[in-house]
């Protein structure tokens, strides 16, 4: 006995277009959920740098008073509020005084971490403490944040 024909071509017919809707939907929202994952690990990298650069920038400082301890309180003024250090020109050749390090290290941060970097620096006996800040712009989204929850810091205590 032979089956009818309309049985036999259900049977063998593949796959439907809804199948083949629903396979893309979930392919789609796999393909999206990957995209963001690459965002935010560039997001995170991008911090990590800047953050390993803070720390570099810091211990440049401290390299610098190590070199000239009986002068380290000098080096206090080298701190600053974001948006004073400017006028950025070529590094500091020949005979170099502490205050052209001083200026050289200021514009070395405000190039590395931006614009709105900002760093204090204090000398309490033989303990020196140099404090990097830095806005991290790229966690700003469309949402109002204020500038103050952008800022990330690094600070750096040590005797001389």
């Amino acid at each position: 006995m032979q089956q009818p024909t309309s049985t036999r071509r259900k049977a063998s017919a593949g796959f439907s277009l809804v199948e083949i809707l629903v396979a893309l939907v979930i392919l789609g929202f796999g393909l999206l959920g990957f995209a963001l994952l690459q965002t935010m690990t560039l997001r995170f990298t991008q911090s990590a740098n800047q953050r390993t650069q803070a720390t570099n920038l810091a211990y440049d400082l401290l390299d610098q008073m190590r070199a000239n301890r009986f002068q380290s309180a000098w080096y206090t003024s080298a701190g600053f509020d974001a948006g004073t250090v400017s006028d950025c020109g070529a590094p500091p050749t020949g005979t170099v005084t502490v205050p052209l390090n001083i200026s050289r290290w200021q514009c070395q941060v405000v190039r590395t971490l931006g614009d709105g970097a900002s760093a204090r620096v204090s000398v309490v006996d033989d303990e020196v403490t140099v404090a990097v800040a830095w806005n991290d712009e790229r966690w700003k989204g469309d949402e109002a944040i204020s500038e103050t929850d952008l800022r990330n810091a690094f600070s750096l205590r040590t005797r001389l």
